[in-house]
């Protein structure tokens, strides 16, 4: 099963995963790109779900995570990442940000529905 992975841009075109990796020197980054890769082959059995996100854990150098979320059966959507040293804090706005995903997506569907009628 492929699946499709995008990366979440906020309301104000922020970007947090493309900021997290932006950060990473060049060995962690090819890491990073492997396991998107690996999710994106259907293999998410590195990936430990909780409080509505999942956490891809590659296990090299400091512990790298990425976080993301399941929408539907084929879209992966990626909130950012850490090292296991910021683990708690990148979880925290990794849930954050899949709620105002959430409220987003919410929103957006009303508003449509508001137009129909």
């Amino acid at each position: 099963m492929v699946l499709k992975l995008e990366e979440y841009v906020r309301e104000d075109g922020s970007n947090p995963y493309q900021t997290w990796f932006d950060g990473l020197d060049s060995q962690a980054a090819a890491k990073v790109t492997v396991a998107k890769a690996r999710i994106e082959l259907g293999n998410t059995s590195a990936v430990k779900w909780f409080r509505g996100i999942g956490e891809y854990v590659i296990d090299w150098g400091p512990g790298y995570r990425i976080y993301l979320a399941r929408e539907g059966d084929a879209l992966i959507i990626l909130f950012g990442g850490s090292t296991k040293k910021g683990q708690q804090k990148a979880i925290d706005q990794a849930v954050a940000l899949h709620d105002e995903f959430k409220a987003r997506k919410k929103a957006l569907i009303a508003s449509k529905k508001g137009k129909r009628a």
